[in-house]
Order: structure tokens, then C-alpha cells, then sequence
């Protein structure tokens, strides 16, 4: 079997208060999304590796990965205005058979046994979806403000990869865009497939606030000793 990794890699650096796109910003002597394609080139599946960039970043990924000598290969794709519109440049281009991981480049504490699980998985069910159980009681807002406490052992949060088998998430993103696809397991479920959940890893989080970048930090030099 074929195995890819869709590394999605569009994101902006509005949140983390910077002028550089979070991805790009160095997290322990190199940008994160080296982190991130180095776990997915490590694991036992050795996925072909797609990254989808802002076409506007490719200069400087390249300018990087000179900077760094980072030397795993790869394939770059031109993403488009939404994540929607990303995944599926990429999608298009694989046309064999195959299982498909696709992850959030500022996701790099990703492991490699978490990344092996869910390929096993998708092969085995046809999708997995990574999640964490919610550690904090949750509430569902209703239009006219008040809420209802919902059952906290039945929430759990997504994170990526959200791997899937190729003949299952190519017909997906056939369907039209909707504002509601905020994933890709949102898209799958809406083409009507019910959604495998993978026990996830709380140190899988986003990089997505200044702080989230020094955690990571504490946490790879934690591992490192």
C-alpha cells in the first residue's frame, strides 16, 4: 500500500502577534514545520510527503530549507483561499490507491507511533481521526443565549492527522464547499462516512498563541535530556 502526508501549511502569523507565518517560526533551532515533516518522514509507513503552502511562501521555504540544510524530500503545492480548497490541490494530485494522512504543519509534537496508529487504522476501517478526551466541563450556547451543560465523557477534541483511504477522501472533496467543513473529517462525514476516532496526545496541541511556541519548547527539551 501507498501512504502520503498532506502537510497543510497556510496558516498566518496574526494570532502569534509576528509578521512571519507561525509555521515558519524557528522552534528549537528550526521552523516548525521541519519538526512536523521530519515525525511524518520517520515513520515506519515513509509517507510521500506534500506541503501546501501559500504559493507567495515558496521562496522563503525554499530560502529556509537551504538556511537549515533540511534535506527530506517533498513536493510543494499551491493551497488556495480556504484549508478546503488546500487539501484538495493536494488530493488531486495523488491519483493511485493509497491511505492519506493529512496534518496541520504547527502540530509538531506529532509522534511517530501516533502517526503509524492512525495509517493502521485508515487501512483497517477506512478513516482515522485523531482526538482527546475534554478535560473541561462543556456547554452548548443556544441562539438565544442561555446553554445546556452537555456530557464531558462524550466530547472529545479533534486534532490531526486525520487519515483516511484515498477512494474515501477524494469522492469527499467532490462535494461543493461548505462553510461547515472545518476539517476533514467534517468533509468525509458529510459525504455520509461515519468517522473512526484514535486516541490522540495531549502534547499533539496547535501552535497557535506566542505561549503555545514556548511550551513546545519545554516539552522537546524535556524529551531531549
Amino acid at each position: 500500500m501507498k501512504y502520503y502526508a498532506v502537510i497543510v501549511a497556510g496558516g498566518s502569523g496574526l494570532r502569534m502577534q509576528t509578521e512571519i507565518p507561525k509555521q515558519f517560526l524557528i522552534l528549537n533551532g528550526k521552523p516548525v514545520i521541519m519538526h512536523t515533516i521530519s515525525a511524518f518522514s520517520a515513520s515506519p509507513q515513509k509517507p510521500e510527503i506534500l506541503v501546501v503552502l501559500n504559493e507567495q511562501h515558496f521562496g522563503l521555504w525554499e530560502n529556509l530549507c537551504r538556511e537549515h540544510f533540511f534535506s527530506i524530500n517533498h513536493h510543494l503545492v499551491a493551497g488556495g483561499n480556504t484549508r478546503f480548497y488546500s487539501v484538495k490541490a493536494a488530493l488531486d494530485l495523488i491519483e493511485e490507491e493509497a491511505v492519506i494522512a493529512i496534518h496541520d504543519a504547527v502540530r509538531p509534537l506529532i509522534s511517530t507511533q501516533l502517526i503509524s496508529e492512525a495509517y493502521d487504522l485508515a487501512l483497517q476501517k477506512g478513516n482515522a481521526v485523531v482526538a482527546v478526551p475534554s478535560k473541561d466541563s462543556v456547554r452548548l450556547k443556544a441562539l438565544d443565549g442561555t446553554s445546556k451543560n452537555l456530557n464531558r465523557s462524550e466530547v472529545f477534541l479533534v486534532q490531526t492527522p486525520q487519515t483516511f483511504k484515498s477512494a474515501i477522501i477524494k469522492k469527499a472533496y467532490l462535494q461543493l464547499y461548505n462553510e461547515h467543513f472545518t476539517d476533514d473529517a467534517s468533509v468525509v462525514e458529510g459525504w455520509g462516512e461515519k468517522i473512526n476516532l484514535l486516541a490522540g496526545d495531549p502534547d499533539n496541541f496547535k501552535i497557535t498563541f506566542p505561549v503555545d511556541l514556548r511550551v513546545a519548547e519545554l516539552i522537546l527539551n524535556d524529551k531531549s535530556r
